[in-house]
């Protein structure tokens, strides 16, 4: 049996097939990503560079020596490789377990493929298992937790050394329990019309157009 670490290696290495030489590759964050990183530094020759969804990204592709553009510099991406919290059986996704999610999301909407890259242990058959991320401005949050409530979800707010986590953005990171989430493009929709919401962690409107899965017998494609 391969361990956890290994199968990321494994669709990290997978990846590469859907970068093309000479062009921009949008990269994403996480331990999963890492990997994947680390094998596209085997082909930095052969593209121009990166554009990243994360500073921690930023730093890891340029101690390899690979390039990394700001997204207004450049227009759409061929292809955007993330890794994701979960993935269901349309392509739907949890992401920002990272806290990350508002610039992964921006990337991923720059881009014409998301290539998801992921162990079986994130495969669901319904969105809600792991803590939904949410990215909110300070101000809003104890509005925001009484809105999930109200939904039947129980939000906490992400702490880092006993403070609230505070992103690259700028903003705090609620997570929530206690949800399913049947319709991910319904509840993506509204959930990012509450005010003081930056971004919400379904990857329903970006969501991926296949998944490198890391199973037991190797590496599942699953294409949605």
């Amino acid at each position: 049996m391969l361990s956890q670490d290994e199968l990321k290696t494994l669709v990290g290495q997978a990846a590469l097939q859907y970068v093309i030489p000479g062009e921009i590759v949008g990269v994403g964050t996480g331990s999963t990503v890492n990997k994947f990183i680390d094998a596209l530094a085997t082909m930095k020759d052969r593209i121009p560079g990166a554009v990243s969804s994360s500073e921690a990204s930023t730093q890891r592709l340029q101690a390899l020596g690979i390039q990394v553009f700001d997204a207004n510099e450049v227009g759409e991406l061929s292809v955007y490789i993330d890794g994701a919290d979960e993935i269901d059986g349309r392509g739907h996704m949890i992401k920002g377990g990272g806290a990350a999610l508002t610039r992964e999301k921006i990337v991923a909407a720059q881009s014409r493929r998301f290539i998801c890259i992921a162990d079986e242990s994130k495969r669901v058959e319904v969105l809600g298992r792991f803590p939904l991320p949410v990215e909110v401005i300070p101000m809003a949050t104890q509005r925001l937790v009484r809105q999930f409530e109200a939904l039947g979800g129980q939000a906490r707010i992400r702490l880092k050394d006993g403070q609230p986590l505070v992103t690259d953005n700028g903003q705090h990171i609620l997570d929530v329990t206690g949800l399913q989430i049947h319709e991910p493009l319904a509840f993506e929709s509204e959930v990012n019309q509450w005010p003081g919401v930056v971004t919400v962690g379904v990857f329903a409107h970006q969501r991926a157009q296949v998944c490198l899965l890391g199973t037991a017998s190797g590496v599942q494609t699953l294409r949605y």
